[in-house]
């Protein structure tokens, strides 16, 4: 199962070539990120989630321009001990068109010890309902 996230191109987030600046697609995937989670923890407010992002990249596959509709897919691909993976699928609504894939690499964070911490029981719970394609139901168990 995979949360959708819709997003329509504002005029800021283009350049001077006309099309999405790469910079916009990285405030793409952190919206992606913030409605995945609220949806999956939905009794939890966001000063409970206490997470980092520790790595993120965006593949560029095509442009988009001011006033699309881009639509981006939000899957996890992998749960570790103390990190989770999300894959984002970026495609133009209307045509269906892809646009770019990224990953978003999450830990549990204890903000006042500034480490990564095990993910407890309901994340991973929660996470597993959403795993992807061939990984699901076979979680993961690395240290990271």
């Amino acid at each position: 199962m995979a949360s959708i996230t819709e997003i329509r191109v504002r005029f800021c987030e283009t350049d001077a070539v006309g099309h999405v600046n790469n910079v916009s697609y990285f405030i793409y995937l952190e919206q992606a990120r913030v409605d995945f989670i609220k949806a999956l923890l939905p009794d939890r407010s966001e000063k409970q989630w206490n997470i980092a992002v520790v790595s993120l990249h965006c593949d560029f596959l095509d442009q988009a321009y001011f006033d699309q509709v881009l639509t981006i897919r939000t899957a996890v691909k992998r749960i570790g001990t103390k990190s989770f993976t999300l894959s984002h699928a970026i495609v133009e609504k209307s045509a269906g068109k892809p646009i770019a894939m990224g990953e978003s690499v999450v830990v549990l964070l204890d903000a006042e010890k500034k480490q990564a911490v095990p993910l407890d029981e309901i994340w991973v719970g929660e996470l597993k309902k959403h795993l992807e394609g061939e990984t699901k139901g076979k979680a993961s168990c690395s240290n990271s």
